[in-house]
C-alpha cells in the first residue's frame, strides 16, 4: 500500500510526537505484536555481554551474514548512535514454544514467526519514515541469514553482492548488545530462556522481540 509522505519538520511538535509514537504502538499489535510499548532510549540496556554470546559458545549464525557479528554494529557504536534519540517503539510477540526450540520438523513454522518480527519492524520504520521521522531505524530478532536465506547457499553480501532483503533484513536486538531479556522484564513482561535442551512443555512462553528507534 502506498504511504502518503508528510512534510518534515525537524523540530516536531511533542504532541504530534507523542500520536506518531502511540500509533505505531497500535500498529505492532495490529500486525501482530502481543505488547507493544514506547520507550525512552536512555532505557535501553546495550551490554557488551550480550554481543559476547554470540561467540562464547559460538552461535550459528556467528560470520554468516553481513547483519551477525563479526560484521555488524558493535555495541560502542551503538550506544554512541543511541544517545541521539529520545524515543523507541518496543513489542514482543508470543509464539508456542514448540516452535521455538530447534526442532526440525517445526523449522518452517520457526521461520515464519522469525519474519513476522521483521515484518513488524520494518512496516513501522516505514510509517515513521514517511511521517518525517527519517532517521528511524529497526532491529529484529534472529539471524536474517537463516530467517530469509536459509534455503540459499550464502549472504550475498557477504560476497559483494545486494541484499536479497535488502529492505527488510536487518541486524537482531542481540546481535549489537541489546539486553533483550532485561527491556522484557523492565517492561512488566514475562520472558523464558529457550536453549537447545529445553522441553517446550516446561516453557510457559515463548517469547521474540523487535524495537524501532523513532527519533
Amino acid at each position: 500500500m502506498a504511504k502518503k509522505p508528510r512534510k518534515i519538520n525537524p523540530d516536531v511538535s511533542d504532541a504530534q510526537l507523542k500520536a506518531d509514537l502511540e500509533s505505531y504502538g497500535d500498529k505492532a499489535l495490529e500486525l501482530g505484536a502481543s505488547r507493544a510499548k514506547v520507550i525512552d532510549v536512555a532505557e535501553i540496556p546495550v551490554d557488551e555481554r550480550v554481543a559476547l554470546k554470540c561467540r562464547i559458545p559460538v552461535c550459528f549464525g556467528y560470520g554468516s551474514c553481513i547483519n551477525c557479528p563479526p560484521n555488524t554494529l558493535v555495541p560502542a557504536e551503538l550506544k554512541a548512535l543511541l544517545v541521539k534519540y529520545k524515543w523507541a517503539i518496543f513489542f514482543v510477540k508470543d509464539v508456542p514454544p514448540a516452535i521455538i526450540v530447534r526442532d526440525k520438523s517445526t523449522i518452517k513454522e520457526r521461520v515464519a514467526v522469525y519474519q513476522a518480527v521483521y515484518h513488524i519492524v520494518s512496516e513501522i520504520e516505514s510509517m515513521a519514515f514517511y511521517d518525517g521521522h527519517y532517521l528511524a531505524f529497526g532491529l529484529a530478532a534472529g539471524s536474517c541469514r537463516h530467517t530469509f536465506c536459509g534455503l540459499e547457499e550464502d549472504c550475498q553480501v557477504m560476497k559483494g553482492g545486494k541484499c536479497r532483503f535488502s529492505l527488510r533484513a536487518r541486524p537482531s536486538m542481540e546481535a549489537v548488545g541489546i539486553d533483550v531479556y532485561r527491556m522484557i522484564c523492565s517492561a512488566g513482561w514475562d520472558v523464558y530462556p529457550i536453549g537447545c535442551n529445553a522441553s517446550a512443555e516446561d516453557v510457559p512462553r515463548a517469547t521474540l522481540a523487535g524495537i524501532v528507534i523513532v527519533r
